[in-house]
């Protein structure tokens, strides 16, 4: 079963996402894709790291800004082999892989399409993940438009990728100043709309 969980920054989301996969799983990889670029960046994970291991939940944390597709992979058949169920997994988060990935494509001219290719890739593994996959991502369109091209570019992406993994997602959970909220069951559908109230061309 596939999980999005999107919100804006500190919204909770993170912490959401990690207290649903201790609810229903005795334990669970954590894959993080931030890149440690500066000491800030570095005190920030170290303070995630114990405040996973706080929580008394046997996390494996594994690190890997890129190949996310490939260790998704990996692990899958890692249990196939060992004749196990695929382990839960939490990915927090996309929005920082998309990143990595865009700034190593940064000088292609045809860097937008590289990215699509990836997220393409990703959505592809997410829907054959035969466990459960817990995906944090965040919410960047609801702001101003960024002034210059790579800020623009990237808030793009991220909405694309938001849509198309919500698309293969069987829940999809927006977190706003800490309170969950499902969308896919709340989903307004066209195809359910009267047709006494719709529109004639």
């Amino acid at each position: 079963m596939a999980v999005l969980v999107t919100g804006g920054a500190r919204s909770g989301k993170s912490a959401f996402a990690e207290q649903l996969a201790m609810h229903g799983e005795m334990r669970g990889i954590y894959i993080a894709t931030s890149h440690i670029y500066d000491e800030e960046m570095r005190e920030r994970v170290d303070l995630h790291k114990q405040q996973r291991l706080s929580s008394g939940y046997p996390w494996d944390t594994r690190e890997e800004p890129y190949e996310l597709c490939e260790l998704l992979e990996q692990l899958q058949a890692d249990a196939m082999n060992a004749g196990t169920p695929a382990p839960a997994v939490l990915v927090d988060c996309l929005t920082l892989w998309l990143t990595n990935w865009l700034l190593r494509y940064e000088s292609e001219a045809n860097a937008s399409v590289l990215v699509t290719k990836r997220l393409d890739e990703l959505a592809e593994s997410v829907s054959s993940y035969a466990g459960t996959l817990i995906l944090v991502t965040n919410e960047v369109g609801d702001g101003i438009v960024p002034e210059y091209p790579l800020g623009r570019s990237f808030r793009d992406l991220a909405g694309r990728m938001n849509q198309r993994l919500a698309s293969v997602c069987e829940e999809v959970f927006l977190v706003t100043a800490g309170i969950p909220i499902e969308l896919k069951s709340r989903a307004y559908r066209l195809d359910t709309r009267p047709s006494s109230v719709r529109t004639e061309r």
